[in-house]
């Protein structure tokens, strides 16, 4: 009688998260994995079960998580995977993506999102003029912004919150106070 593997797909669905998060907690050992002959990861669900108590979440659930809906602006692609791939090991954020500036307004009426993680410096429209025009939008006033930026100076960080962000994060990112941040906007929704 064969055991009832879970593949990383699998996996992934019942965790809320990318086939690649499975595949790299595989990799470190955080969560055991089988090999088939063919070289492919296989799971037990028990193994998953364990992964996720260890971590907090309850694979019985009935209701989803409180999400928080998180669109990432960027130029650079290796950006927007690195805080897309950072933010897939939480459950509780989805995330879209847009690469310039004039596609995340399209975005944000699109996808909605709680809140918008923009770089401040792109060709044609920038972070800075993007965060001044969605400020001043009646629909899009409320959306939180942060923004961040690989050239960090207190007068990026001025022009930023002028702009009406309400943060200003440098690169590399910190990514405990990006994630305190974001958790901050799934507190902020759960009081509204």
């Amino acid at each position: 009688m064969s055991k009832p593997y879970l593949t990383p797909t699998d996996v992934a669905q019942l965790l809320m998260v990318s086939p690649i998060t499975v595949r790299q907690w595989a990799a470190r050992g955080a969560l055991k994995a089988e090999l088939t002959p063919g070289g492919h990861r296989r799971f037990l669900p028990q193994e998953v079960e364990r992964f996720a108590r260890e971590r907090g979440v309850d694979l019985t659930r009935s209701e989803a998580p409180l999400a928080v809906r998180v669109l990432v602006v960027d130029d650079d692609p290796q950006a927007l995977r690195f805080v897309t791939e950072l933010l897939s090991a939480y459950p509780e954020i989805e995330t879209a993506t847009a690469q310039d500036g004039f596609n995340a307004g399209k975005m944000v009426h699109s996808f909605k999102p709680d809140v918008l993680l923009l770089d401040l410096f792109m060709p044609a429209l920038d972070g800075f003029a993007v965060c001044r025009q969605l400020k001043q939008e009646p629909a899009t006033r409320g959306l939180r912004v942060l923004t961040m930026t690989g050239y960090p100076s207190p007068e990026n960080l001025r022009r930023s919150l002028d702009a009406g962000a309400e943060a200003c994060l440098g690169k590399p990112l910190d990514t405990h106070r990006l994630l305190e941040l974001l958790t901050g906007a799934a507190s902020n929704r759960a009081l509204a």
